[in-house]
């Protein structure tokens, strides 16, 4: 699973990752900041099985903390977007190609509307951010309709001439964007195109690239600086004018917060609608000034920061993920090395046993026999649903 932050420069993407990550990457105030792509581990939040079953973990590839897991997505953040950049303005080029594998994109707007088109400053309020939204979908549109129209005429003749389905073609060219081929399939008969007629696809095909757009790489909205002057109102106004979720946050805000909590000037966690002051001595007048006013325009007003829910949301209802915990053993609930619950792993609601298997070793989806839930003992086939929360051996004719 990956996570792309898309936005234009200067909107607060870097922030935004290191308030996922508190991985520091460059942060500025001028476009093209980042040049190269910011890779990063964000970690989501689940309730983990350990106090259910009364045992104490010990995680191997996530994190557990008073019976919350904490589960490692991988977040790309990406040179700013600006307008003509499917024609190859700015970075567009490399900005577009470094989103082929996200799974989803989060749009990070700057609800203050400080910034052009550009990413220049201008004064507050200036700005429209709904034109943000609407010119980044037109340039992703226009870079995948590009990629298709580059041999387009020849999909046609081909289509044509040995009887082939459109679906099957555009797969072929697009299987480097991540595209699935059921989401092509279903934008066509969303459109009303026909797969087995070239003669139905020229004047559709810019409906279909948006369908094929949304379906692929969905984009969640962040109106961030949410705690700034005429954010509000342009926040409620995308909430209005636009079908995306939009979600209110300060990126920023919630850097500080985790700075000070690592300083244990604080006491906060991601998500919280408050903290505690631990060191007031420490944290000095002029930081206890700023944090009471982010409690007070922001904590209070929108409940948290907004950065973890985004996550949150994206992973579990957007993406549709569970949580499923392999071990060998499903009496301890442990590894051959006794680790206790080692493993937690997303995997997309509707997973079978055997694609559990295989997400652990191709060898152990080859040579699957059945799966053991604990602690019960069932034993379950290869075309088992596996739940969330499920605790579950997979059995494998492997050595």
């Amino acid at each position: 699973m990956l996570i792309g932050i898309v936005g234009k420069p200067s909107c607060g993407k870097s922030t935004f990752l290191n308030a996922l990550t508190m991985v520091n990457a460059k942060v500025g105030d001028y476009p093209f900041t980042t040049v190269e792509p910011n890779r990063g581990t964000a970690y989501v939040r689940s309730s983990c099985v350990c106090k259910e079953l009364g045992v104490t973990d010990n995680p191997k590839n996530s994190l557990c903390e008073d019976g919350i897991r904490f589960l490692p997505i991988q977040i790309l953040d990406v040179a700013g977007l600006v307008p003509g950049a499917s024609e190859g303005r700015g970075l567009g080029n490399k900005f577009l190609d470094d989103l082929r594998q996200a799974d989803v994109l989060i749009h990070v707007v700057d609800a203050s509307g400080s910034l052009d088109a550009e990413g220049n400053i201008v004064d507050k309020g200036s700005w429209n951010p709904l034109d943000d939204v609407k010119f980044l979908e037109e340039e992703i549109d226009a870079w995948i309709l590009a990629i298709i129209k580059r041999d387009y005429e020849t999909m046609k003749k081909k289509a044509s001439a040995e009887k082939l389905r459109f679906s099957n073609l555009l797969h072929e060219k697009l299987t480097g964007l991540a595209i699935k081929k059921y989401h092509i399939e279903e934008s066509i008969r969303e459109v009303g195109m026909m797969d087995d007629d070239a003669s139905t696809w020229d004047e559709k095909l810019p409906e279909l690239v948006t369908s094929i757009r949304k379906k692929s790489k969905p984009i969640i909205i962040v109106a961030n600086k949410i705690d700034q002057p005429d954010s509000h109102k342009n926040y409620l106004n995308m909430k209005e004018k636009i079908s995306s979720e939009v979600f209110p946050i300060s990126a920023l805000a919630e850097v500080f917060l985790r700075n000070e909590q690592e300083n244990k000037t604080i006491s906060y966690s991601s998500g919280d609608s408050d903290f505690e002051i631990l060191n007031k001595e420490k944290l000095g007048d002029k930081k206890e000034s700023l944090i009471q006013k982010i409690k007070t325009d922001l904590l209070l007003k929108y409940g948290s920061t907004g950065v973890q829910e985004v996550l949150t949301h994206v992973v579990f209802h957007l993406l549709d993920m569970i949580v499923v915990y392999p071990v060998e053993d499903i009496t301890k609930f442990t590894d051959k090395s006794e680790n206790v619950l080692p493993d937690a792993f997303l995997v997309p609601k509707g997973t079978t046993a055997i694609g559990l298997a295989a997400k652990i070793h191709t060898d152990f989806a080859k040579n699957f026999i059945h799966g053991q839930l604990a602690p019960s003992g069932r034993r379950i086939g290869a075309d088992y649903e596996v739940q969330n929360n499920d605790v579950i051996r997979i059995v494998a004719a492997v050595k």
